[in-house]
């Protein structure tokens, strides 16, 4: 499964027990390298101040925060460690809510929650009571120098995690609509006949595509 990215304890009442996390995925997009096209040799980033209109040397720069236009508050390297929060090695249950009403909108990044070997029989416990229950665990976890908000849910061999989104960082719902006075009943009927359908097809990979006429009333 590869080295785990995160090593601790899940922790309810007064349960708790250890486990560790690992990415559940991982994207497999190209990347390419800048070059020089004279004789394909790497190029380097060059930082560049605006007000003196010159390189500037990394040992030269600050983090600032803008607070309104073009003004900055700066923030000192020691500053920002201190208000860094250190990784946790608890990773504390706030409620169980039920997994259905949980929008995938607020879903981030996935990992893998596998039970250290001392841990397997309450691992097991919780992931079977989630799973007959229909409910998932929202949990509070310190990962990378970040508290997460994250979801505890039963998967089809064991626990999966979820990093999530604040409400704050959602969109909000009105940028987009869908107008159901657009449709009519009957061509509502259709698009729901073409999706019945191909859910008939596509779950026997080895029967014919039907036809129109085939899935027609």
């Amino acid at each position: 499964m590869g080295n785990s990215i995160w090593k601790g304890h899940i922790a309810f009442d007064l349960v708790a027990f250890p486990v560790n996390l690992h990415a559940a995925a991982r994207s497999q997009a190209v990347s390419f390298h800048q070059l020089h096209q004279c004789d394909h040799s790497r190029v380097k980033q060059v930082l560049y101040c605006q007000a003196e209109d010159q390189p500037v040397p990394r040992h030269e720069l600050v983090k600032g925060y803008e607070y309104e236009k073009d003004r900055y508050v700066v923030v000192e390297e020691n500053e920002t460690t201190q208000i860094s929060p250190r990784s946790s090695s608890v990773m504390e249950v706030l409620e169980f809510v039920p997994e259905a009403e949980v929008d995938p909108v607020y879903l981030d990044a996935s990992y893998y929650v596998a039970p250290e070997r001392a841990g397997e029989k309450p691992y097991t416990l919780l992931y079977e009571a989630l799973r007959r229950t229909g409910q998932a665990a929202l949990a509070q976890l310190t990962m990378h120098n970040r508290e997460h908000l994250v979801l505890l849910r039963p998967g089809r061999l064991g626990l999966l995690l979820h990093t999530l989104f604040y409400r704050d960082e959602i969109r909000a719902l009105e940028e987009f609509r869908t107008d159901t006075e657009w449709v009519t009943p009957q061509e509502l009927k259709l698009a729901r006949l073409l999706v019945e359908c191909w859910v008939l097809t596509s779950s026997r990979p080895n029967i014919r595509i039907p036809t129109a006429k085939t899935c027609g009333p």
